[in-house]
């Protein structure tokens, strides 16, 4: 359940500054969902720099969005959902060698970036 302001946050945003949240948060987990399994990088950067923005400009955090604005409603349910979205990609692309070819990290970056930039620019 939601605490009273944590309730009044979300209901004051709308629709289009939810999908730039859900946005951001799935580029920052795809990305750091790459890094961990094609680099071995397990630091969960992305995800911990988009946290610092969801607390200090929106006052929630990449969880909260994840419970609240994913239509899972539970962040442990919307996480596998993306991981397995995630992994199925990765798989038809032939694992992290065929991933590195296709140069989806470049990818998976220019998406987080702009999903950031969109983010910080917010109101």
């Amino acid at each position: 359940m939601l605490a009273p302001q944590q309730a009044r946050a979300q209901a004051s945003l709308d629709e289009q500054t939810q999908q730039l949240i859900v946005n951001a948060v799935e580029a920052a987990f795809e990305l750091d969902l790459y890094n961990n399994r094609c680099r071995q990088d397990r630091s969960g950067r992305r995800t911990e720099n988009l946290n610092k923005i969801l607390a200090s400009g929106f006052r929630m955090t990449v969880l909260d969005a994840q419970d609240d604005l994913f239509p899972e409603g539970y962040y442990r349910d919307a996480q596998a959902r993306m991981r397995e979205d995630f992994l199925a990609r990765m798989r038809e692309m032939g694992g992290c060698s065929g991933a590195k070819e296709a140069k989806l990290r470049d990818e998976l970056r220019e998406r987080y970036e702009k999903a950031i930039a969109e983010l910080e620019a917010f109101p």
